[in-house]
C-alpha cells in the first residue's frame, strides 16, 4: 500500500483522514511542520496531506519547504482547508501545492483526488502506439475547440476509430440529477437519449465514488444483478466508466462510457487510456465552457466574482455591498426593507447520510426555486454552506410572512432522486426595517440570523419574526 503522510496540529483533522485512509493505505502523522520533514525523509511517503490550520505556523511556508528541498519536492502534495480560506489556498498553491481539499472531508472524493496523484508513469507503460496517437490528435484538436458539444463527439469519435469498443458515450448528470446519453458514436448528432440511473448501476457506483469502474462478465457480476434481464445483449461484453470531473460546478458532471469484448488486461488498457481521455476533456470541456460563456455574457468576469460557483447566487461578498444600498435607500425614502435568513434543517446529517453530491443537488434545486419566486428587485445570496439570506426591498412584515410561508411549502415539495424520499425543510427568520426601527443593515441582519435560530429552536421547519 502507498504511505500517505498526514500533517495537522488539530486531533479531530487527523483522526477524520486516518478513518477515510484505513485499509487503502498506509497512514503516518506529524504535528509540526519540523516533525512532517522528519518523518518525510524517514518514511518517504507517497503523498502529502498538509492541514492549512497549523496554529502559529504558515502553512504556505511549510508547503514551500517540502517543494524545495530534494528529498519532498517531487511528492504530490493536498492541501486540506476550511471553505473560506481561499487567499490561503491560492498562497498555498502558488507554493507548490499540486491540489486541495475544503473541510468537512469527503471521504470519497478524497480516496479519488489521492489515486489521481498516485498514479505514476509506470502505471500507463502498457498503453499501446495507437493509443498515443489517439490521445496526440484528441489534444491537439479539442485544445482549439470552443464548443462543448463538438468536444463531446470528438471524443467520443477518437475513441471509437481508434480502440476496440462497440459504443462510447459520454453522459452527463444534470442539477436534477436526469441522466442524458449527450454524445455517442451510435448516435446522430446533436441527437439526445434521457436514462433511469436505476438501469446503469454502473454509472451510479461512479456517480458515489467518484472513481472508474471496470466489469468483466456482466452477467455474473454482482453489481449488474439488479439488471440482469436488461442486459442480455451485452452479457458478454466488458464496460469501463470513467467520471469526467473538472471543477464540476462549471462543467457538470459527464462520464465516459465504453462497451467492448476486451477482457483481462486488455480490458484494464481501455481503463486506463479513458482516465487519460477523461483529464484531457475535463480541462478542454472547462475553457470551452468558460469561452462560450464569454462569448455570450461580457460580464463574466464580474459574474464570477460575484456569484456563488455551486448554486449561482450571489455570494455573500456582494450580498453586503447591495445590502448597505439598499438600507441606504429605504432610509432615504422612508420605505420598508426586509431581510430574510433561510437554514437548512439537518443539512449534516443529509450530507453524512447521502454523501456531498446529494447535498449539493438539495441546495442547488433550493437556489433554483429562490431564483424562480424572487422578483427582479429582490437579492438572493447563498450565505453560507446550507444558509440563503434574502434582501426584499419595499417588502413589509406581512409581506415577508407570505413569502417565507411561500419558500417554505416550496423547499417541503423539493425532489432530490439521490435522497429517496428524505423530506427537505427549512427553518427562516424575519426582519423588517420600518419607521427607522434598525440603525443599519448590519443591526437588520443580525436580527434576521438571531430569528431564525429561535425558528430552529421552536422545532424547526418553522418561521420565527422578529418584532
Amino acid at each position: 500500500m502507498n504511505k500517505i503522510l498526514i500533517v495537522s496540529q488539530q486531533g479531530l483533522a487527523r483522526s477524520t483522514l486516518k478513518t477515510a485512509l484505513y485499509g487503502e493505505h498506509i497512514v503516518i502523522e506529524a504535528g509540526s511542520a519540523a516533525e512532517a520533514m522528519a518523518r518525510a525523509q524517514e518514511y518517504r511517503p507517497h503523498l502529502i496531506v498538509l492541514d492549512m490550520d497549523m496554529g502559529g505556523e504558515n502553512s504556505a511556508e511549510i508547503c514551500m519547504t517540502f517543494k524545495e528541498h530534494d528529498a519532498t519536492s517531487y511528492i504530490p502534495l493536498i492541501l486540506l482547508s476550511e471553505q473560506g480560506q481561499k487567499d490561503d489556498i491560492i498562497n498555498g498553491l502558488h507554493a507548490g501545492a499540486d491540489d486541495y481539499i475544503t473541510k468537512p472531508i469527503d471521504p470519497i472524493e478524497l480516496l479519488a483526488r489521492i489515486d489521481t496523484h498516485l498514479r505514476t508513469k509506470e502505471y500507463f507503460a502498457d498503453l499501446e502506439k495507437s493509443d498515443l496517437l489517439m490521445l496526440f490528435e484528441l489534444i491537439d484538436i479539442i485544445s482549439v475547440t470552443r464548443n462543448p458539444k463538438k468536444i463531446l463527439d470528438i471524443i467520443v469519435e477518437k475513441v471509437s476509430c481508434y480502440t476496440e469498443v462497440s459504443r462510447c458515450s459520454i453522459i452527463n448528470i444534470d442539477i436534477d440529477g436526469n441522466l442524458a446519453v449527450v454524445a455517442s458514436n451510435d448516435l446522430k448528432k446533436n441527437q439526445k437519449i434521457t436514462l433511469d440511473l436505476k438501469n446503469y448501476p454502473e454509472i451510479e457506483n461512479a456517480l458515489i465514488t467518484k472513481r472508474p469502474v471496470v466489469l468483466e462478465d456482466l452477467g455474473s457480476n454482482p453489481l449488474m444483478a439488479a439488471v440482469k434481464d436488461k442486459i442480455k445483449h451485452i452479457v458478454n461484453e466488458s464496460i469501463v466508466v470513467v467520471p469526467i470531473i473538472k471543477k464540476q460546478n462549471v462543467i457538470g458532471t459527464f462520464f465516459l462510457r465504453t462497451v467492448s469484448t476486451l477482457k483481462g488486461d486488455r480490458a484494464e488498457r481501455m481503463n486506463k487510456l479513458c482516465q487519460i481521455v477523461a483529464n484531457i476533456s475535463g480541462n478542454a470541456l472547462e475553457n470551452a465552457v468558460l469561452f462560450e460563456t464569454l462569448q455570450s455574457n461580457k460580464n463574466m468576469l464580474e459574474n464570477l466574482a460575484i456569484r456563488d460557483s455551486l448554486t449561482g447566487l450571489y455570494n455573500h461578498q456582494y450580498f453586503y455591498a447591495r445590502f448597505e444600498e439598499e438600507f441606504s435607500r429605504a432610509e432615504r425614502y422612508a420605505s420598508p426593507l426586509s431581510c430574510m435568513f433561510i437554514d437548512i434543517d439537518d443539512f449534516k446529517k443529509v450530507n453524512d447520510t447521502y454523501g456531498h453530491i446529494a447535498g449539493d443537488l438539495a441546495i442547488r434545486k433550493i437556489s433554483l426555486m429562490l431564483n424562480q419566486l424572487l422578483r427582479k428587485s429582490d437579492i438572493a445570496a447563498r450565505y453560507g454552506g446550507d444558509e440563503f439570506v434574502l434582501i426584499l426591498p419595499s417588502v413589509d412584515q406581512a409581506q415577508a410572512r407570505s413569502l417565507a410561508e411561500r419558500v417554505m411549502t416550496m423547499v417541503r415539495e423539493v425532489s432530490v432522486p439521490q435522497l429517496y424520499g428524505q423530506r427537505i425543510t427549512v427553518s427562516i427568520g424575519l426582519a423588517t426595517y420600518v419607521n427607522k426601527n434598525y440603525t443599519s443593515y448590519e443591526e437588520l441582519l443580525h436580527y434576521a440570523d438571531a430569528a431564525m435560530y429561535r425558528a430552529k429552536s421552536a422545532g424547526k421547519d418553522s418561521i420565527f419574526v422578529t418584532g
